[in-house]
């Protein structure tokens, strides 16, 4: 009988997901807060899992729709990479692997299509713009855990080159 610590027997089952940077004029973030069962609230980068099919950048621009009602957004580049291997409670997946883009807005006052019971069946419960200052006086907590420093340097020197790894 294989022990927890044991290296997996099956390949993960990794989830691709998609996420955004919506930054306004002032360069303040909208984020989501998530209420996840067993593991509690997280302040995220707005976004979801792509569909059988769908690409990256129609996934997330269908999903900013959906969160924030944020119409045909202008998709940015690819500017972080996150891999987090967790146990969705679900069992449905090992983990998710989300590709970053950077989304400059106008502000706006995020109206989402979904209603509040189907946000809540996506364990999100409620969205809000966020300056540099505010998280760095917050505890969060926040995904990724160093979003402060990652949007810090995002902001003082623009999109990076290539896809930073952001972490956990």
């Amino acid at each position: 009988m294989a022990s927890p610590t044991d290296p997996p027997t099956e390949p993960l089952r990794i989830r691709d997901a998609v996420r955004a940077v919506v930054l306004d004029p002032d360069d303040r973030v909208l984020l989501v807060r998530f209420e996840f069962p067993n593991a509690g609230r997280r302040w995220a980068l707005p976004g979801g899992g792509l569909e059988v099919g769908e690409s990256h950048r129609a996934a997330l621009q269908r999903e900013l729709h959906e969160e924030l009602g944020l119409t045909a957004p202008a998709i940015g580049p690819h500017i972080w990479s996150r891999l987090h291997i967790v146990a969705f409670f679900d069992g449905s997946y090992d983990g998710q692997r989300e590709r970053i883009h950077l989304v400059r807005t106008h502000h706006f006052e995020p109206t989402p299509l979904l209603s509040t019971e189907q946000l809540a069946e996506e364990f999100l419960f409620e969205l809000r713009w966020w300056s540099l200052d505010q998280i760095a006086a917050d505890e969060g907590p926040f995904v990724p855990a160093s979003l402060g420093e990652h949007l810090a340097s995002l902001i003082e020197t623009g999109p990076p080159e290539h896809p930073v790894d952001v972490g956990i």
